[in-house]
């Protein structure tokens, strides 16, 4: 039988998604535009039987985790922004340590406390990182309620398969939205994980859960083995979704919340007679750039629409690699672009290259 949908913020949606994936802990610590997420769990992690901690900041919620799935458990943090930025060095240790941490970052507006409207501005912060070293997390964008249920159970999934930590990158317009969407059962099968996990060498011998190398070349062979791992990844789990870009003359590239508005404008477009498609990241890292480079060979120009000062548009240009045109329509925080200011924002970039002679 097909399960009923429900009417579902999406900060409670992601916090239940995580319970069905099987989180055994939860640590965090309020802030908006996610603190439902942890308020949500207080309740329903007790009922449960299973761990959970308000703890006291940021820091203490993520090496809660890092201690939590260092023991084999499922365990994630959710936090925003400013006090992800406090995560980082935690961060680059659980990539180094191979642990399977989950974040759930719901954004708001920056730079530092900024202000509580939603924003798109941790897009380098997450895909590019800001702890110290070579590493990569494993970044998905979530664009509907239906998705922030679909890409928890995959984020839960993707960090156990690889052993890397795994960030569910949504938005504050996304956290407070209600829809209609349905739970369904996880479906991603259960990973072993009893060959590394700390449980006690009683029986067997001990193992190490590294980050300090006591060499130099114990640390590159460890590094370049982490980036045969982060190419493996991008291989098995890349992934995107793309509508009219056959025979477009013009693709808008959006991630997260806002992609449902370069659809609308797409349609619209289309009616008025310009050729226009959609493209969207599902994995912001890795990020699809072999796809974006193929559709480049025929498409002339790339508009990106974000809601920051341009931060994707980085990576769309390198994937573009120079064949086609790449612009921009931004605005840093706050009510999301509209259909009218993306159709308008299209229509005038066509209108100077074609006066341009581009």
């Amino acid at each position: 039988m097909e399960e009923t949908k429900q009417l579902l913020k999406g900060n409670y949606a992601i916090a239940q998604a995580a319970i069905n994936a099987g989180c055994e802990c939860y640590f965090g610590y309020p802030i908006t535009p996610q603190t439902e997420i942890g308020e949500y769990l207080s309740e329903k992690m007790y009922e449960l039987n299973r761990g959970y901690v308000c703890a006291e900041s940021e820091l203490a919620a993520i090496n809660m985790v890092i201690g939590a799935v260092s023991t084999g458990a499922k365990a994630m943090t959710s936090s925003s922004s400013c006090a992800v930025a406090l995560m980082q060095e935690a961060l680059s240790y659980a990539c180094s340590d191979e642990l399977p941490v989950v974040l759930v970052n719901v954004m708001r507006a920056g730079p530092g406390l900024g202000y509580i409207y939603p924003a798109q501005g941790d897009y380098n912060q997450t895909v590019y990182g800001g702890g110290n070293g070579d590493y990569k997390l494993t970044v998905l964008a979530p664009s509907t309620v239906q998705e922030c249920i679909d890409l928890t159970y995959k984020a839960f999934y993707l960090a156990q398969k690889y052993r890397n930590p795994t960030v569910l990158l949504a938005d504050g317009l996304l956290g407070q939205m209600m829809e209609p969407a349905v739970f369904g059962e996880y479906p991603y099968p259960e990973i072993d994980n009893s060959s590394w996990a700390l449980t006690g060498a009683k029986g067997r011998a001990g193992r190490r859960i590294r980050s300090l190398a006591p060499d130099e070349n114990e640390q590159i062979i460890h590094v370049e083995k982490l980036f045969e791992k982060y190419e493996i990844i991008a291989n098995e789990t890349t992934e995107w979704e793309e509508f009219g870009c056959e025979d477009a003359d013009v693709i808008l590239v959006a991630f997260g919340s806002m992609t449902r508005n370069i659809k609308a404008a797409m349609r619209v477009l289309r009616k008025e007679g310009l050729k226009v498609g959609v493209f969207r990241p599902i994995t912001l890292s890795p990020f699809p750039d072999k796809r974006l480079n193929e559709l480049a060979d025929k498409c002339e120009k790339f508009i990106v629409v974000e809601m920051n000062m341009g931060q994707m548009i980085r990576d769309v240009k390198l994937a573009v690699n120079g064949k086609s045109s790449v612009d921009l329509i931004n605005r840093p925080v706050g009510q999301w672009l509209s259909v009218e200011e993306i159709t308008d924002g299209v229509k005038k970039i066509v209108l100077e290259k074609i006066h341009a002679g581009v």
